[in-house]
């Protein structure tokens, strides 16, 4: 067992970043929960409450359903997030730093748990999994106890071990390593440097293939290592998340997961590195906690608890393990309502082809060809011309459902309708998530949607117009349809977004 004094920085370290990701995501909740799942929005919470019991889905918003509520708890987490990230926590006595910990948790699966296919993502559990272990990891001046670090390690385990495996077992061209010959252009939301990442050589994407599964099965196993395998181990895995921000917008889960593999870290070699680091005028190194301060062990309430929730872990693992070794792996799945222990992998079937969902409006009764007019989604592609933005390790949580939607029909996306009412509507909150409205004086007369076939610019393409993307017309995604359209109104009233005509 390593002596827990060599991880006092480790720790301080994997609390400030998790306060970072926790501060991410509560800002985009409180940017994006009312418009896509407030009272008017397109999958509406108080419906949800309403549907499933609370036993299956804890949160506090089935005690108030409320837009006004859902603004306080994220201003609250974001407010606590900062006390987190600043060290303000640690200078507090340890119960208040472990209240302040819990609260972060219970306020953020309050979101999760009530936000249906929005939140519907990994890297939710992730967070809630790595935020529920810090409740226990001490803080300030008290030395860290290794078994919820240990804990961490098993969760980053499972996380890119999950990863691998559920590629080896699924999308054959993870086997025969041409997986990122199509992965840059049809990720959910490329960015500005996926573009030059799908142009590399054949042989050095199929290299890259060949080196996510060296890090996925491979390196895990080094996690529970004696040091410095473990610290090898952990910053191979930070290097491969970094560069896999560097190639793709995919929400805070790069980060988060290069903040579970700060506990692999020697504390030790990290403040040796850290003292030879150049630093500005700004920082003195007297400031910065290269050592650990006068340490002193935590409470034996402290103790109990840690060992209550060890157990707690052990007894859930039980499934995720047994997940890992199936041959019906389930991918990014949670086993009980609280998301204690969970399963993951990412990306286990790539797809071939690019299909986006262009959404458009028309102010004229007759619908001619000339009057549609594109809107235009903050992050997923739209605009040939348009660079692909940087978004991540913020989230765009409708333009990610828009890249699902775009593999399915819209009767399998049923918000996709109360979005259309929406936008016939000019609802502001709504409008808030696009980055260009076409129609800024008065809403449009009809909305359609339609879908294309994407794909990169060559080179020579890029060269000769400054396209980024080529695309091709597959068909009609959505018909054209009004307020007054009989049928449109008549799933409005079926899914409970409009009242019955007297």
């Amino acid at each position: 067992m390593p002596e827990a004094a060599d991880y006092w920085l480790s720790r301080f370290l994997f609390q400030r970043g998790l306060a970072l990701v926790y501060l991410i995501a509560f800002l985009v909740a409180l940017n994006q929960f009312r418009p896509l799942l407030g009272e008017h929005g397109l999958l509406p919470v108080p419906n949800f409450v309403k549907q499933v019991p609370f036993a299956d889905s804890p949160s506090l918003f089935y005690l108030f359903p409320k837009d006004a509520a859902f603004a306080a708890v994220a201003w609250g987490g974001i407010a606590l997030s900062l006390v987190a990230l600043t060290g303000l926590s640690g200078r507090f006595s340890l119960g208040v730093s472990t209240a302040i910990w819990a609260a972060l948790w219970a306020l953020y699966i309050s979101f999760v748990n009530v936000g249906q296919v929005f939140y519907g993502y990994g890297w939710e559990t992730m967070l809630l999994e790595a935020g529920f272990c810090a409740i226990f990891l001490g803080e300030g001046a008290t030395a860290p106890n290794m078994l919820p670090l240990l804990i961490l390690r098993w969760m980053e385990f499972r996380v890119m071990f999950g990863a691998g495996l559920i590629k080896l077992r699924g999308d054959s061209c993870w086997r025969d390593l041409t997986c990122l010959d199509y992965h840059y252009e049809t990720q959910p939301i490329p960015n500005p440097l996926s573009w030059y990442f799908h142009a590399l050589p054949k042989w050095a994407l199929h290299g890259g293939v060949a080196f996510n599964h060296f890090i996925e099965i491979a390196v895990p196993f080094g996690y529970f290592l004696p040091q410095p395998f473990a610290t090898i181990a952990g910053a191979l895995t930070i290097l491969f998340q970094l560069l896999l921000m560097l190639s793709g917008n995919l929400s805070f889960l790069n980060l988060l997961t290069v903040v579970l593999a700060i506990p692999m870290l020697d504390g030790r070699l990290l403040a040796r590195l850290l003292s030879h680091a150049p630093l500005s005028h700004a920082w003195s190194r007297a400031s910065l906690p290269f050592h650990p301060p006068a340490v002193h062990e935590a409470g034996r309430w402290h103790y109990y608890a840690v060992l209550g929730y060890a157990a707690v872990v052990v007894l859930l693992s039980i499934r995720p393990a047994i997940n890992l070794v199936s041959s019906r792996q389930l991918m990014n799945a949670s086993f009980e309502p609280l998301h204690l222990v969970n399963t993951y992998g990412a990306f286990g079937s790539i797809g071939r082809t690019r299909y986006e969902i262009v959404v458009e409006g028309s102010a004229d009764a007759a619908m001619l060809d000339g009057s549609w007019r594109a809107y235009e989604f903050k992050g997923k592609p739209g605009d040939p011309m348009r660079m692909p933005p940087q978004i991540a390790p913020y989230q765009l949580r409708l333009d990610w459902q828009m890249w699902f939607a775009a593999m399915s029909r819209y009767t399998d996306e049923p918000w996709f309708v109360n979005f259309v009412a929406k936008l016939l509507q000019g609802d502001r909150a709504a409008l808030s998530l696009l980055r260009v409205n076409p129609f800024p004086e008065a809403p449009p007369r009809f909305v359609r949607a339609r879908l294309y076939h994407y794909r990169f610019s060559t080179a020579a393409e890029r060269g000769k117009s400054g396209a980024w993307w080529q695309r091709e017309f597959v068909g009609q995604w959505f018909p054209p349809v009004s307020m007054e359209s009989p049928g449109f109104r008549q799933i409005l009233v079926d899914q409970g977004w409009l009242s019955p005509t007297p």
